[in-house]
């Protein structure tokens, strides 16, 4: 098998590790939101193979995330801006963690794994924080009365992505490396 039919059969399966982690993963809620354990593939993707699978399988977690429904709430309000922003969060979370790794890991490959896996989630939450933020504060407001928060800023940082974010952090920098170093050695 050549090289190029590796990649492809690689980030092919990496993409049915996304797409079921991501239906599965759905099951875990804090609040009436879910947390996602699919960015440690979109990391391990990136550093294997490339910035550009890190794209492509950010893309396959933002078309999950919409058809699996996990996105509803924000797309009874703007269907348009949240398909724009659950792509991009995907997209650019998966690009950014390949593009962290390519530039760190001539100097050295753990500390390039880490940090795509830091990249990721920050990336991730943070474009869904820009978004709420610009499409859908009336709703957030709303959503932190309605569960006891002092206010929506409060409510986003706390109740949308607080737990979600420390979660899918720390279970990046835990099981993105060790994943890589694993898949590293199989390929000698």
């Amino acid at each position: 098998m050549n090289s190029k039919t590796k990649t492809m059969v690689g980030i092919g399966l990496f993409t049915a590790i996304v797409v079921v982690l991501q239906l599965l993963g759905g099951g875990i809620h804090i609040g009436i939101f879910s947390i996602t354990l699919v960015l440690v593939p979109i990391v391990v993707g990136s550093a294997v193979y490339s910035w550009k699978a890190g794209a492509f399988l950010g893309l396959a977690f933002g078309l999950t995330v919409l058809l699996s429904g996990d996105a509803a709430p924000f797309l009874a309000i703007d269907a348009l801006a949240t398909v724009g922003v659950v792509l991009m969060k995907g997209i650019l979370c998966g690009l950014f963690a390949g593009l962290v790794y390519k530039l760190l890991q001539k100097c050295n490959r753990y500390v390039a794994v880490v940090a795509a896996a830091i990249t990721c989630p920050i990336v991730n939450t943070g474009v869904f924080l820009l978004g709420c933020w610009l499409f859908f504060m009336p709703a957030i407001e709303a959503w932190a009365v309605e569960y006891g928060y002092a206010d929506a800023t409060t409510y986003m940082f706390l109740g949308l992505a607080g737990a979600n974010f420390i979660v899918e952090l720390v279970t990046n920098i835990i099981l993105a490396p060790v994943i890589v170093r694993l898949i590293k050695i199989g390929q000698k």
